[in-house]
């Protein structure tokens, strides 16, 4: 997808591995609702530099896996290949989300300020741990990754219009 902004788009999948003889695919979901698989027409399939659009031909469930069948893609030999390669959707067609809630991609990059009002660092990452995420903050002053539960207790506000996240640092929550 070079030359245009990643954040117009949305990852909703990876394909982890092929699956039977007729080109299915077996597809980690990244998305908080894998059954919104069953609403696309059409993904965008990124792999190895190279985009195309495919048309879904059937979408079921395994565990925690999607299997999907793309138009296209009709062999194992055509899905074997596809090891890692991202299902993308544009951003128009996302699930719209609660108060409070972003994508992780529109947070990746911003900047972390204390409630005391001194820069922290910068967001680099997100962890989905089940219970609540948790936000990576690499330091500017040691420059190592420090994680900040998202609670109430301790992320005070995200605001991605102004690239700035603010948190309360909790005893002993630096100390890790």
């Amino acid at each position: 997808m070079k030359g245009e902004i990643m954040l117009d788009y949305l990852r909703v999948g990876v394909v982890a591995s092929a699956h039977g003889l007729k080109g299915e695919l077996n597809v980690y979901p990244t998305t908080d609702e894998p059954a919104r698989f069953e609403d696309l027409d059409e993904v965008i399939l990124v792999h190895k530099g190279s985009r195309r659009t495919l048309p879904v031909e059937n979408v079921r469930y395994f565990k925690n896996m999607v299997i999907l069948k793309l138009g296209g893609i009709d062999s194992r030999n055509d899905s074997e290949v596809l090891h890692g390669a991202e299902l993308m959707i544009p951003r128009e067609k996302a699930i719209p989300l609660a108060d409070g809630e972003y994508f992780i991609g529109d947070l990746a990059g911003l900047e972390v300020w204390t409630d005391e009002g001194e820069k922290f660092g910068v967001l680099s990452d997100v962890l989905q741990t089940g219970a609540n995420d948790v936000y990576v903050v690499k330091s500017d002053t040691d420059h190592r990754d420090h994680l900040f539960p998202v609670t109430e207790e301790c992320v005070k506000e995200v605001d991605p219009e102004a690239g700035r996240i603010t948190v309360h640092i909790l005893p002993g929550l630096l100390d890790l």
